[in-house]
């Protein structure tokens, strides 16, 4: 007993379908194949490493601005560091930051690392509401036993104050 089916038009189906798959599987892989490059992942300072966030791989680089980090430069480039309790990261940013940017908040920054393991930063978000925290940061903290989201505050160490 044959696994084709007895009638010529399911005969016909079948082979059009074996047929039709894998130029399907073959488009979908391209498709994916292409938008890898276009694909920005989002790390904690803990996370960063040689091989996850290579030098000159956009990336999304989220913590908590350390309370004493900020340091504003003459051309109008700041340094400060990221921190999500484990791990820091240095970001380096030229340009305006938001208005409400302030040590103690957590911010999203987007840009990529130089051969320093310095975080070249091409934008940075923060939100306006005082308790935001991004939920990609709030999620990693929360895995660490660091901050609570019941209360809605950063951990004690972290303590919000403005600029």
């Amino acid at each position: 007993m044959s696994w084709l089916p007895k009638s010529p038009k399911a005969r016909r189906r079948l082979w059009i379908v074996a047929a039709a798959a894998p130029v399907l599987a073959l488009a979908v892989g391209l498709s994916l194949w292409a938008m890898k490059d276009n694909v920005t992942y989002f790390f904690s300072p803990s996370e960063v490493t040689e091989e996850a966030a290579p030098v000159g791989r956009v990336i999304r680089l989220g913590g908590l601005v350390e309370a004493g980090s900020v340091v504003k430069g003459a051309d109008g480039t700041v340094v400060f560091v990221v921190t999500d309790n484990v791990g820091t990261s240095t970001v380096s940013y030229h340009g305006d930051l938001p208005d409400l940017f302030r040590e103690g908040q957590g911010i999203v920054a987007q840009g990529s690392f130089r051969p320093d393991r310095v975080f070249e930063a091409s934008q940075v978000l923060a939100k306006h509401d005082e308790t935001y925290m991004p939920r990609e940061v709030a999620d990693r903290l929360k895995e660490k036993g660091e901050w609570r989201p019941e209360t809605g505050e950063a951990p004690p160490s972290q303590a919000s104050r403005s600029l």
